[in-house]
């Protein structure tokens, strides 16, 4: 046993793209270019919500701490991945492991969270214009950001440990870019079928229950849309939900075949490249598609360079 333990707590050797020596080199560029726009276009998006008094608003309280969760789950994977990627060496040491999975899964479940308050934000915008501000007063919003990441780091302190202790008879090959849990739950070898049950049931509380409430929450949206009379009203609601939808759209559709899909069917390369673009993608064109969509964002940005409105030239 304790030979057992000791080798348990031996570096991990994550086998990322390694099967694909071409390949790897190409997805070395393609991630350090993704990875530096989630930098730039995210502490952009914080710094624009944080100088301009115009956008303290609750939207945009959520869309900053939206952007501070996807520039450090990025972060939480990126570096660790483009070293690996770079030099001959793929280990990840077992501290480093267990933090990056922490870390990773406190931000992932608190994302998943963070989207349903945001799509009320949005429910109370279109359905309830006349009670916004006194329904989404400052309090509520802390509050409701306090739940998200209590969520995010419960989720965490009860799937990580139990993932870690699993006993992995000296196995340090992990088939994948990071310390990701069913890649962890995959290496052990003992019985797995509770483990992979807890996980597939947390995964249904924080991926399909918030999931049905935004699809609820638009649904409702969208019947009070097509009541308005107003075509311009049609048209400035629709832009105000079809950025978060576009969001909701890429993060949910890629973790849920990670999470939810049936282990007898899962491909390991698959999931990968899907992990790869809701881990490093995703959070680096969010920025892109609140600003290219959004007036108020890009009249911050332009008053922050000391543009002319509508001149894209200095002053």
């Amino acid at each position: 046993m304790g030979k057992d333990n000791a080798s348990d707590l031996q570096a991990f050797i994550l086998v990322g793209f390694s099967d694909w020596p071409g390949l790897e080199k190409i997805l070395f560029a393609v991630i350090l270019i993704f990875y530096i726009l989630t930098l730039v276009g995210n502490t952009a998006i914080i710094l624009l919500l944080v100088v301009d008094v115009r956008l303290h608003t609750p939207m945009y309280f959520f869309l900053g701490n939206l952007s501070f969760l996807d520039l450090c789950f990025t972060t939480s994977i990126a570096p660790q991945l483009l070293w690996n990627m770079w030099g001959p060496e793929k280990t990840i040491t077992y501290h480093g492991c267990v933090a990056q999975l922490y870390i990773y899964m406190v931000l992932g479940s608190t994302e998943c969270i963070l989207l349903v308050v945001m799509s009320y934000d949005r429910y109370v915008a279109v359905c309830r214009p006349l009670y916004y501000t006194a329904v989404m007063h400052p309090r509520l919003c802390l509050q409701l950001v306090t739940v998200a990441w209590c969520c995010g780091f419960l989720n965490s302190f009860i799937m990580c440990p139990q993932t870690m202790q699993l006993s992995r008879c000296g196995r340090r090959r992990v088939d994948h870019f990071l310390c990701e849990m069913p890649a962890l739950i995959a290496m052990s070898c003992e019985e797995t079928v509770l483990m992979e049950a807890l996980t597939f049931a947390l995964g249904m509380a924080l991926l399909l229950v918030p999931l049905s409430l935004i699809l609820i929450s638009y649904g409702v949206i969208a019947a009070a849309v097509l009541r308005m009379k107003s075509a311009a009203g049609r048209k400035k609601a629709f832009h105000t939900c079809s950025s978060h939808l576009t969001v909701v759209s890429l993060f949910y559709g890629t973790i849920i075949y990670v999470y939810l899909k049936p282990a007898n069917s899962y491909s390991q390369d698959q999931g990968k490249f899907l992990t790869l673009f809701y881990t490093i993608v995703t959070p680096s064109i969010n920025p892109l598609i609140y600003t290219l969509r959004n007036k108020d964002v890009k009249g911050a940005m332009k008053k922050l360079l000391g543009w002319e409105k509508g001149t894209g030239k200095p002053q």
